[in-house]
């Protein structure tokens, strides 16, 4: 059998892309936004790779060819999967791949919102270091890394990844996860002991909105809240008015619950030198994109191959 792939969207993917050692025929779109598009690009894949392209079950019920959806990223909630599993069409995620570079993205959010560096930047633009009469401009507060609390929400291969990182610091870890592990603490403790809580969870139906107006209350008001899951997991209007009325210290995010914002988004119109917003690109180390590419078609190879990995059910 001569499978046919498409790549629906090749340029979320910043890396080389091999291609399979079968027999194939392989097409590769930059972008594919619209449920029409999906349907007419995939009307003769077998495969289709994607990112985040939505494949939800109006628009799988048109697809009777397809038999694997490899998606290039960990989170699959895209991906309609209760259908997937009824109709034969297998799903398969990435894992293991952002073991440096997320942990990394984390701490430089921790960092700079610890020492309130874009507070402090945005004081010299405006020239007001200029006019202080002494040589050092004392106007945030300055908080260690070490000794301080970090609540980890999540604690898979990537809270892990973080937790040896943030010891290495000297910082106290507090583990949490959805699903039970020896050592782990309750996650109100997490809420109520941490200097900065990160979380790690997937987005699904118990974990969307799980810190919301309630949850930020039970925070410090010295902590700040670094997500670099999925946007779902916040409520972003509560955190909005958590961040102006000083129910928190500050927020790092890499993620919103739409993406791209084109319709905007309550947590852009913030201008706050405490809250800081990545465009989605904590997973994005060049080192990490080629291990993501490299397993991307290993998963597809596995599968052809009648061996498959890293499915998802």
């Amino acid at each position: 059998m001569q499978h046919a792939i498409v790549f629906l969207d090749r340029e979320s993917v910043d890396a080389k892309v091999r291609r399979p050692n079968f027999p194939h025929t392989y097409q590769e779109y930059q972008s594919t936004w619209t449920h029409e598009e999906i349907i007419d690009r995939l009307k003769d894949a077998t495969i289709a790779i994607i990112n985040k392209v939505p494949m939800r079950a109006d628009t799988l019920k048109q697809l009777p060819k397809l038999k694997l959806i490899a998606v290039a990223a960990t989170g699959t909630d895209i991906v309609d999967k209760a259908y997937c599993k009824a109709n034969g069409i297998t799903v398969v995620n990435i894992r293991n791949y952002a073991f440096n570079t997320v942990p990394e993205h984390v701490l430089a959010l921790i960092f700079a919102l610890r020492r309130n560096l874009f507070a402090y930047v945005e004081d010299v633009q405006k020239g007001v270091w200029n006019k202080s009469s002494q040589f050092c401009f004392l106007t945030h507060p300055i908080r260690d890394i070490a000794g301080s609390t970090l609540g980890i929400v999540g604690y898979g291969a990537l809270g892990k990844s973080i937790a040896k990182r943030a010891e290495a610091l000297g910082m106290r870890v507090l583990p949490f996860d959805i699903f039970p592990q020896p050592g782990l603490v309750d996650f109100e403790t997490i809420l109520k002991e941490s200097d900065i809580v990160t979380l790690h969870v997937p987005l699904t139906p118990e974990t969307k909105n799980m810190i919301g107006a309630k949850e930020l209350k039970m925070m410090k008001p010295t902590a700040i809240l670094i997500n670099t899951a999925r946007g779902g997991l916040v409520d972003e209007a509560a955190l909005a008015a958590a961040l102006q009325d000083g129910t928190i210290a500050g927020a790092g995010f890499d993620v919103l619950t739409k993406e791209p914002p084109k319709e905007g988004n309550i947590l852009l119109d913030l201008r706050l030198p405490n809250f800081i917003l990545t465009p989605h690109v904590a997973w994005a180390s060049q080192e990490a994109m080629q291990i993501l590419a490299d397993q991307l078609i290993d998963n597809v190879e596995a599968f052809v191959a009648g061996k498959p990995q890293n499915v998802v059910e």
